[in-house]
């Protein structure tokens, strides 16, 4: 596929984008998601895992309660992958993943994900071009794996953050005190790497492309939470689900 180029992307909502009606449009969003959550748990036929990539501050935990919080806490679950431990780097990069992926009639959330393993790692040269492209290999079949024998969805949304609104954010932490707990000395050494983070990133976006990743723009909460709660919805729309009658409820696909 082309290179997506970050650059000529957009970070905001296009300028036809009306704030309180794309809120308001959420809101509707919001019911077909519970609805259909509601079904894809009942038919216990499919799995959904969404996997949220993006730069410190891009918002990720924001999706994550203001996307997901429609939706019954039941059939939802949310992992969250940081440094790995002694036991995770004793066994393959894959290996910590795997146990968090979504039974059918599940939503699984990834904030951060798999790919770290592929983008942090390369950033901070704890692993070459070789080694990044050979794991880029490992998830492509990972994620066919999932596809083909468990019936899983897989939507890939990199939150797009302009290098200003993840500079203001970022300022935010020091100052005020609702978010402050979240600031870290690493979130500024790690913003002193943005080009290096937009680069790795590109490569993943070619290398590791099918499912596409959906790029997000993400300067204005509302619209990103718009973009992403339309296309959970519009893929489990399009899953052609049925409640299951007397007696069908654990037959399996």
């Amino acid at each position: 596929m082309a290179r997506i180029s970050l650059d000529e992307i957009s970070t905001k909502a296009p300028g036809n984008f009306d704030k309180a009606e794309t809120k308001a449009n959420l809101a509707s969003l919001g019911k077909e998601l519970t609805d259909l959550q509601n079904l894809l748990y009942a038919e216990n036929k499919h799995a959904l895992l969404i996997v949220l990539q993006g730069m410190d501050a891009s918002g990720k935990d924001g999706v994550i309660r203001d996307v997901f919080s429609f939706m019954n806490p039941q059939g939802i679950m949310v992992s969250s992958f940081k440094v790995p431990t002694e036991k995770e780097l004793s066994h393959d990069f894959l290996w910590r993943i795997h146990k968090h992926t979504p039974a059918r009639r599940m939503i699984q959330v990834f904030n951060r994900s798999h790919y770290e393993d592929i983008i942090v790692t390369r950033v901070h040269k704890l692993i070459d071009d070789e080694t990044a492209h050979k794991r880029m290999r490992a998830i492509n079949d990972f994620e066919r794996l999932l596809r083909e024998h468990n019936n899983t969805h897989i939507l890939k949304f990199y939150l797009h953050v302009s290098r200003d609104e993840q500079a203001q954010r970022l300022k935010e932490r020091r100052v005020d005190p609702t978010k402050m707990w979240k600031f870290s000395d690493r979130d500024h050494r790690e913003a002193s790497k943005w080009e290096e983070y937009i680069q790795v990133y590109e490569d993943c976006f070619e290398h590791c492309n099918d499912p596409e990743w959906i790029i997000v723009p993400s300067d204005q909460n509302w619209y990103k939470e718009f973009v992403i709660a339309k296309a959970i919805r519009d893929k489990m729309a399009g899953l052609d689900m049925q409640y299951p009658g007397i007696g069908e409820v654990n037959k399996k696909s």
